[in-house]
């Protein structure tokens, strides 16, 4: 086992084009770190680069503290699992799992135990002689990480693992891996575009865009403080609502179109540099989850928003609520990558006009809104996110 160390990390591609840049990581023995984001964002290429898959433009890589920039990706004792099982058709499984092996010459009795090892901890023992084409989806690629569990890496390496399989069984297989991956105890590098495989799955996560690291930190952090507008639009399913918000002159009142909602003074309080804001400009974020039926939970002066309700998803143990408000959207670049919307010209030319921002609500499924009403929601506004409109940068100290 080893701790993996990425400093500086960058990968320039010979056009010119950077695909990493700067990347700095520390992943410790047994940790599983995710890497997340939009297509493009460099995670498959930084993974590649820890394989050896892809030569380092600039930086340092360690791993156990010795630097492994120029070795070969047979000598660095890594293990991959990709989208794609790459299992043998004509062999079993069994000897699918010790192929690495055989190739070694293990002796056979030791090549047998450890496949009779790894095929238990996956649950695997009563498939040892059935063939790759005899098995679900989950099945093989338990046996693709069973080839490389029994080759005792320093590291895993997971590149999108789970993309080809169907919605119950990603989630199936997300829980397993994260069980397999705690009692193999190895630094694990796990990419994935989905961001609810990285938060449910990640001991810590770290979010690329464009080639950089925007954040590292564990779920809870990415979700309840994101640094920046990036992260804050693209963890959290359905994403945070982001609105162009005036800050009043006395800094007690924020402006969202022609509607207001009141800053408490604890919230003034823990983020003084929002003082710097007032009779400005500001985006706030609200997230889903903290907008409620006014129907089922009393208002209080300027904790409400009057909405146009487009669309009423029922999930059973809630209702998402899509809505119409007259409070600018927040547009970037960032929030329509991160949403993995159209151009940022193409937002534009189909926004239309304050009164028709969209917005979402994660409600009580008692709730009795429906498509077509108008629809009270009480803002729980001790939670409001803060953004910068020119850095993007969040407003937290």
């Amino acid at each position: 086992m080893a701790e993996v160390q990425l400093e500086k990390v960058s990968k320039i591609y010979p056009n010119g084009l950077p695909a990493v840049s700067n990347l700095d990581l520390d992943v410790a023995e047994g940790e599983l770190m995710v890497l997340v984001g939009p297509s493009g964002s460099g995670k498959s290429t930084a993974l590649r680069m820890v394989a050896g898959l892809e030569d380092i433009t600039s930086g340092t890589l360690r791993m156990g503290g010795r630097v492994v920039n120029d070795l070969a990706p047979k000598d660095r004792n890594v293990a991959m699992v990709f989208q794609s099982y790459a299992l043998y058709p004509h062999m079993t499984v069994g000897e699918n799992i010790g192929f690495s092996l055989k190739l070694r010459k293990v002796p056979k009795d030791e090549l047998n135990a450890k496949v009779k090892d790894a095929a238990a901890l996956l649950g695997l023992t009563d498939y040892l002689n059935s063939k790759p084409g005899q098995l679900s989806g989950g099945q093989r690629q338990r046996v693709a990480m069973g080839r490389a569990i029994v080759r005792e890496p320093s590291v895993f390496l997971m590149d999108e693992p789970l993309s080809n399989l169907d919605a119950k069984m990603r989630v199936q297989m997300r829980a397993e891996i994260s069980r397999i991956q705690r009692r193999v105890g190895v630094a694990t590098f796990y990419v994935t575009h989905d961001q609810t495989e990285a938060m449910t799955m990640g001991d810590r996560v770290a979010v690329l865009h464009k080639g950089e690291l925007q954040q590292c930190g564990t779920p809870k952090v990415l979700y309840e403080h994101p640094d920046n507008l990036f992260v804050a639009a693209f963890i959290g399913s359905p994403a945070m609502n982001l609105f162009e918000a005036i800050l009043s002159p006395d800094g007690t009142e924020l402006k969202l179109g022609s509607q207001s909602l009141g800053l408490p003074e604890k919230v003034s309080q823990a983020r003084p540099r929002l003082a710097s804001y007032r009779d400005r400009k500001i985006i706030v974020g609200i997230r889903p989850e903290n907008l409620a039926d006014a129907a089922l939970s009393p208002p209080s002066p300027g904790n409400t928003l009057n909405t146009e309700v487009e669309l009423v998803e029922a999930l059973g143990n809630e209702l998402q609520v899509h809505f119409l408000i007259d409070a600018t959207r927040a547009h970037s670049e960032d929030t329509a990558a991160a949403t993995g919307e159209a151009e940022l010209g193409e937002l534009q030319s189909l926004h239309l006009g304050e009164a028709h921002t969209e917005g979402v609500a994660r409600i009580s499924p008692r709730s009795q809104i429906t498509a077509g009403s108008r629809a009270t929601f009480v803002v729980d506004t001790d939670f409001l996110h803060f953004f910068d409109p020119d850095s993007t940068l969040a407003v937290w100290s």
